[in-house]
């Protein structure tokens, strides 16, 4: 397998230097490996500090900025970063209003950030935390207990960071991050595996023809083996797996994410078929994000997203963002 690396140890720290000469308006620390808005901390603003195994790129790094994330927290590839990442972050971005983690459910990644928000409280940070479980392929998985916390995500983050920089109290915007992550489902489809650089060849078998329904972020099994499928089939699929759970009384927003290797090309056919989908249940879409945002490597597939969203949700999330990865309205 063919990577554009150095060397497979150096994978993150070299990524991290890239990103730092990209982004001038970021504060990136290579070596403590922490990613933080080169303002912050800002007077009165709640901070929000999420985190978790490189490889999901444009996730959590590139949502760091006006808008979304204070601070994010890489650890290396599909490995949680450890709890000093995660106090540094909090340290770095609190104004005195508090700080917000936000935790995707993966064993790791909420073992040590409960340990970090137990350190940084013993330093006089207030600490919440929000954990993100929105996947309704499985119930648990290799990496989790419960359902696993992937598109929804990059939701959770921009509106509970919107109601942040609108100066809203710590436990207002951890109401609103819950509210996103309750109002959230997602579905992911593999059409290929993903291969880290450590490895350097395909982390499971998925043989020619076929794909998986029900995928985690990691490549982690997903609820069946099929033979492959049109874009309207998996549509099909995902918009009934994600519905059925979500029952959604309110107009959506919905994001069809890449998982590294799909070009637009197809991800914009898969979300035409899913619109199609939709407006056969009758579901009414509010807003659309078309992307490659939460991603798995190099792994060819698609996950949906969808979350039912009232007037203050939407308002949150159209208000401008600013990040490597998100921006809007500036």
């Amino acid at each position: 397998m063919k990577m554009l690396i150095n060397v497979p140890e150096t994978v993150v720290a070299d990524a991290l230097r890239g990103l730092a000469a990209a982004h001038p308006e970021l504060t990136v620390d290579v070596e403590n490996r922490v990613i933080v808005r080169r303002d912050a901390p800002v007077a009165g603003k709640v901070g929000l500090v999420s985190g978790g195994g490189s490889g999901h790129e444009p996730l959590h790094g590139g949502f760091v900025g006006p808008g979304m994330l204070s601070a994010a927290c890489p650890g290396e590839v599909f490995t949680s970063p450890v709890p000093d990442q995660m106090l540094r972050a909090a340290a770095a971005v609190d104004s005195g209003a508090g700080v917000l983690f936000i935790v995707k459910n993966y064993t790791g990644d909420v073992l040590n950030f409960d340990m970090a928000a137990e350190l940084a409280e013993d330093e006089g940070i207030q600490v919440a935390k929000v954990l993100v479980n929105d996947d309704v392929a499985v119930t648990d998985s290799l990496y989790t207990a419960g359902r696993r916390g992937t598109g929804a995500t990059l939701f959770v983050e921009k509106i509970a960071g919107a109601a942040a920089d609108e100066g809203m109290p710590l436990q207002r915007v951890e109401a609103i991050a819950r509210q996103v992550n309750e109002n959230s489902r997602s579905f992911g489809i593999a059409l290929s595996a993903c291969s880290t650089p450590a490895k350097g060849s395909p982390t499971f078998d998925l043989p020619p023809g076929e794909l998986e329904l029900g995928i985690g972020i990691h490549g982690e099994p997903g609820r069946e083996r099929r033979a492959m499928m049109t874009s309207g089939e998996i549509a099909e699929a995902a918009v009934e797996a994600v519905v059925e759970d979500l029952r959604p009384r309110n107009p959506v927003l919905v994001l069809v994410n890449g998982m590294g290797a799909t070009p637009l090309l197809e991800l914009y056919g898969f979300n035409a078929e899913v619109h199609r989908v939709l407006a056969a249940r009758g579901v009414p879409v509010a807003r659309v994000l078309v992307g490659n945002y939460v991603t798995s490597l190099d792994m060819a597939g698609a996950s949906l997203t969808l979350c039912q969203a009232d007037e203050e949700l939407l308002r949150l999330y159209d208000a401008p963002v600013k990040t490597p990865g998100l921006r809007w309205g500036v």
